[in-house]
Protein backbone atom coordinates (compact mmCIF):
# COMPACT_ATOMS: atom_id res chain seq x y z
CA UNK A 1 0.00 0.00 0.00
CA UNK A 2 1.11 3.69 -0.71
CA UNK A 3 0.42 4.64 2.87
CA UNK A 4 3.22 3.72 5.06
CA UNK A 5 3.24 4.28 9.10
CA UNK A 6 5.70 5.79 10.72
CA UNK A 7 4.61 5.24 14.20
CA UNK A 8 7.67 3.02 15.47
CA UNK A 9 10.20 6.18 14.65
CA UNK A 10 8.47 8.44 16.50
CA UNK A 11 8.21 6.00 19.59
CA UNK A 12 11.68 5.46 19.69
CA UNK A 13 12.70 9.15 19.55
CA UNK A 14 10.59 9.86 22.54
CA UNK A 15 11.45 6.74 24.22
CA UNK A 16 8.21 5.39 24.63
CA UNK A 17 7.05 0.98 24.97
CA UNK A 18 4.70 -0.12 22.86
CA UNK A 19 2.79 -1.18 26.12
CA UNK A 20 2.48 2.36 27.38
CA UNK A 21 1.37 3.80 24.27
CA UNK A 22 -1.26 1.24 23.75
CA UNK A 23 -2.46 2.01 27.70
CA UNK A 24 -2.61 5.57 26.59
CA UNK A 25 -5.14 4.86 23.60
CA UNK A 26 -7.07 2.68 25.60
CA UNK A 27 -6.66 -0.30 23.43
CA UNK A 28 -5.07 -3.46 23.32
CA UNK A 29 -1.45 -4.11 22.57
CA UNK A 30 -2.28 -6.94 19.89
CA UNK A 31 -4.33 -3.76 18.28
CA UNK A 32 -1.48 -1.01 18.64
CA UNK A 33 1.27 -3.37 17.26
CA UNK A 34 -1.38 -3.97 13.98
CA UNK A 35 -1.76 -0.48 13.54
CA UNK A 36 2.21 0.70 14.19
CA UNK A 37 3.04 -1.76 11.67
CA UNK A 38 0.54 -0.63 9.05
CA UNK A 39 -2.04 -3.97 9.33
CA UNK A 40 -5.36 -1.79 9.67
CA UNK A 41 -7.44 -0.47 6.82
CA UNK A 42 -8.17 2.29 8.89
CA UNK A 43 -8.01 4.81 12.05
CA UNK A 44 -10.99 6.35 14.21
CA UNK A 45 -9.98 9.88 14.69
CA UNK A 46 -10.39 9.47 18.21
CA UNK A 47 -7.55 6.89 18.07
CA UNK A 48 -5.36 9.61 15.71
CA UNK A 49 -5.73 12.60 18.12
CA UNK A 50 -5.26 10.40 21.11
CA UNK A 51 -2.01 9.42 19.50
CA UNK A 52 -0.62 12.62 18.25
CA UNK A 53 -1.68 14.21 21.43
CA UNK A 54 0.45 11.32 23.10
CA UNK A 55 3.57 11.77 20.50
CA UNK A 56 3.35 15.56 20.43
CA UNK A 57 2.86 15.36 16.28
CA UNK A 58 0.42 16.06 13.34
CA UNK A 59 -1.02 13.20 11.69
CA UNK A 60 1.59 13.91 8.64
CA UNK A 61 4.28 12.92 10.65
CA UNK A 62 2.14 9.67 11.85
CA UNK A 63 1.61 8.57 8.37
CA UNK A 64 3.31 9.09 5.12
CA UNK A 65 2.39 8.60 1.13
CA UNK A 66 4.98 6.08 -1.16
CA UNK A 67 3.92 5.67 -4.63
CA UNK A 68 6.83 3.52 -4.81
CA UNK A 69 5.36 0.99 -2.52
CA UNK A 70 3.24 -1.81 -4.15
CA UNK A 71 -0.12 -2.14 -3.75
CA UNK A 72 -1.76 -4.57 -1.10
CA UNK A 73 -4.19 -7.11 -2.54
Amino acid sequence: MAIRVTIDRLMVERKLKSKDVAEALGITEANFSLLKNGHVKGMRFGTLDKLCTLLGCQPGDILRHDPSEPEAD
